[in-house]
């Protein structure tokens, strides 16, 4: 692979994982049969896809950082958050969809820094009562 400076690399390697992580979501999504079995799936998505593996997890952060300090990473993580926002509009309206992305985001930064991590059924706790 030849790529043509550090950003397009960057974008690359930042879309593979973006890509996978989003399908596995998007995946997960499709197979809630109502708007309880959609927050399981993001409980499940969250501390399985997001949090359960410390590679995937700093991948993200480190998509995080770039994409703050390389405009041209944006577009990944607002691909990323277009295709997250769509999958979560299969059981919420579009506002408590991004709203529940912006959510999500917060909880992946927090479990990334924290030394007391919230438990999955926290994260359940959080999202039901986001939710309503």
């Amino acid at each position: 692979y030849h790529f043509a400076s550090i950003d397009a690399l960057l974008a690359a390697a930042f879309t593979r994982h973006a890509e996978a992580v989003a399908a596995r979501f998007e995946e997960r999504m499709r197979a809630a049969r109502d708007r309880d079995a959609a927050v399981d799936c993001l409980v499940e998505h969250l501390s399985s896809d997001l949090l359960g593996s410390s590679r995937d997890l700093v991948l993200s952060v480190e998509l995080y950082v770039a994409a703050a300090r390389r405009p041209a990473l944006r577009a990944v993580t607002q691909a990323w958050m277009q295709r997250s926002r769509r999958a979560l509009e299969l059981h919420f309206d579009p506002v408590t969809a991004r709203e529940l992305d912006a959510l999500v985001e917060g909880l992946v930064l927090h479990s990334a820094l924290s030394t007391d991590p919230m438990t999955a059924e926290q994260i359940r706790h959080a999202i039901r009562r986001f939710t309503g």
